[in-house]
């Protein structure tokens, strides 16, 4: 083998390993909505587990990617170690796709429509239509197809180029005989597990094993335990994404590490007694790439239905490995593992932001209901629900940002900037109700007290401010429209009740009914409820604008006051309420 075969050789691996990643991130990426759904579908039933963990494989190509999916989906809480168990076995499955298709390469025929079929027939193809793709169109989505059809035309290119340096090798009686000691299966799977933790993917080093298979000197009982040995090898990517993870998700990596060590001993053992008892002429027969494919499937898909029913003991195993302590687990909210699947980490995000929106809502009515009755245990309520939006806008405004510098589709972007804003407005709704209760502890520690009709006042417009929290609480969790549309006019009676109760407060104050000390406490109250209500319209608008996929709320609103006439209908319907 000459020193430009060796070079040939380095460079179709680079080229092969390189398209094989952008391929793969490209999938994940235009495939998140898909992930989202198939994983919200996801039970505690074996089979649908399952199917969910080969679909997901085979979208994104990549085992790995998946299970490490899996490890931050339990660390965060996403997924039971039960439900991972059977989407990692799926994963497995999964991963076999990528080997047919490389498969591919070793078609060969005369029938013109048989060689259609040959990636070097059509790789040129998809590679002009993905350059147009990614260099002229504006469109994520369409940038993200380029990416997929580059990458998949780097990844062919460079298995092919790869094939040819290694063409020469079957002159070289060394190679020949590193084969033949590969016969031995420990060797074999050890060679296997060696060279897949290296590059970190099964998908990647079956296709090299395919490339090496195209000299003629690789056997089916060489290749057979190396398949068996990549599995293992595989797992090096989960074990390491779950340092620092909870103990479930530590779980989750060892049940990926056991099933694969397990599955290889049971069928190296079975592989063993039928070489050593038939001694079959196909274990010395030339390893075929499509032969390879079968090979690698048939293998996953035994170690699946061996240990699909004993499932439950696998996880018995994984609590041997790391068992329960008395110190509790650190619970992750926003795991950075999910940072690789876009869709997932917003989803997490959103749920997080309806769990902020309900607390601050809480504590904004806890408060108000301290005005009217103060309570020791409403305070300290309403100061922890403070402190807990404080820790979830910081967390979740760090981790958003870090999404946005990713390369997300335009609708992920949105949502993020989406919730970005939110989670400010919400965090500021909270912060209002540490306001009122200051308020309301003044009024019990300088035994201040309204007047009946400021009282009266304050309940009017405290059923406003509630009606609006509702309002907002449903529009954003649901993602009501609805709801949405009926928070702006709501606002704008709350605005006008707030100038009419200052106003009222002042001539009380002319005419000696309510003190100057009073009025402070009553000045703060209704500029923390007008505010308040402030919040809750831009929540709203945010809503309605990501509906319409635009974020311009001002504009928004401008053109709502100007020309719906379902503002000025709902707009007469709470004035009349809250104004007469």
């Amino acid at each position: 083998m000459e020193l430009k075969d060796v070079l040939e050789l380095i460079g179709g691996l680079c080229l092969f390993l390189f398209g094989m990643n952008i391929m793969g991130q490209a999938l994940e990426r235009s495939a998140g909505g898909k992930l989202q759904s198939l994983l919200s579908k996801l039970t505690s039933n074996k089979f649908v587990g399952l199917f969910t963990g080969l679909c997901v494989t085979a979208i994104i190509q990549s085992s790995s990617a998946t299970t490490v999916m899996v490890v931050g989906f339990v660390n965060s809480g996403l997924m039971t170690l039960k439900q991972a168990i059977n989407v990692i076995m799926g994963a497995n499955i999964g991963t076999t796709v990528t080997a047919w298709i490389l498969s591919l390469t070793g078609i060969s025929s005369k029938n013109i429509f048989v060689q259609l079929l040959k990636p070097t027939s059509f790789t040129p193809i998809l590679a002009l239509i993905g350059i147009v793709f990614y260099m002229f169109c504006k469109s994520t989505k369409k940038k993200d197809v380029g990416t997929i059809l580059l990458g998949f035309a780097v990844l062919m290119f460079g298995m092919d180029t790869m094939s040819g340096a290694v063409s020469g090798l079957a002159d070289v009686p060394e190679f020949g005989q590193l084969f033949i000691m590969f016969k031995n299966p420990i060797l074999g799977v050890l060679a296997g597990a060696i060279l897949t933790a290296i590059i970190q993917s099964s998908s990647a080093s079956v296709g090299i094993l395919q490339a090496l298979a195209t000299t003629g000197l690789v056997s089916y009982g060489a290749a057979i335990p190396i398949i068996m040995g990549q599995n293992i090898g595989t797992c090096i990517t989960a074990l390491l994404s779950s340092f620092g993870t909870n103990r479930n998700a530590k779980r989750a990596a060892y049940v990926h590490l056991s099933f694969n060590v397990i599955g290889t001993i049971i069928c190296l053992s079975a592989f063993c007694i039928v070489n050593l008892i038939f001694a079959p002429a196909f274990f010395n027969s030339d390893a075929s790439l499509f032969g390879i494919a079968v090979a690698h499937s048939v293998f996953n898909l035994a170690c699946t239905l061996i240990l699909l029913p004993m499932s439950s003991l696998l996880e018995k195993l994984a609590y041997r490995l790391v068992p329960e302590t008395q110190k509790p687990d650190e619970f992750t909210e926003l795991d950075k593992r999910l940072l690789t699947t876009p869709t997932i980490a917003l989803e997490r995000c959103h749920e997080l932001a309806c769990k902020m929106a309900e607390d601050s809502i809480r504590a904004l009515k806890l408060s108000l209901s301290c005005l009217k009755e103060y309570s020791e245990e409403a305070a300290t309520e309403v100061r922890d629900l403070e402190d807990q939006t404080d820790h979830l806008e910081d967390i979740m405004g760090t981790y958003l940002v870090q999404l946005s510098t990713r390369q997300i589709s335009d609708r992920d972007s949105a949502e993020a900037a989406k919730l970005l804003k939110i989670i400010g407005d919400l965090e500021r709704i909270s912060d209002h109700a540490a306001n009122i209760i200051d308020s309301a502890e003044e009024m019990r520690d300088k035994q201040v007290t309204f007047s009946s009709i400021a009282t009266e006042q304050l309940e009017n417009i405290s059923n406003a401010i509630n009606e609006i929290l509702d309002l907002t609480l449903k529009a954003f969790t649901k993602n009501d429209i609805a709801s949405a549309s009926n928070v702006e006019p709501l606002e704008q009676v709350i605005d006008i009740l707030k100038d009419s109760l200052r106003s009222g407060h002042i001539s009380r104050l002319q005419q000696g009914i309510c003190s100057i000390e009073t009025g402070f406490v009553w000045s703060d109250i209704l500029t923390n409820l007008e505010r308040t209500s402030d919040h809750c319209s831009n929540i709203a608008g945010c809503v309605i604008d990501a509906s319409s996929r635009k974020l311009n709320l001002h504009e928004s609103i401008r053109v709502m006051k100007a020309e719906d006439p379902h503002y000025k209908e709902q707009y007469s319907i709470f004035a009349e309420k809250y104004l007469a």
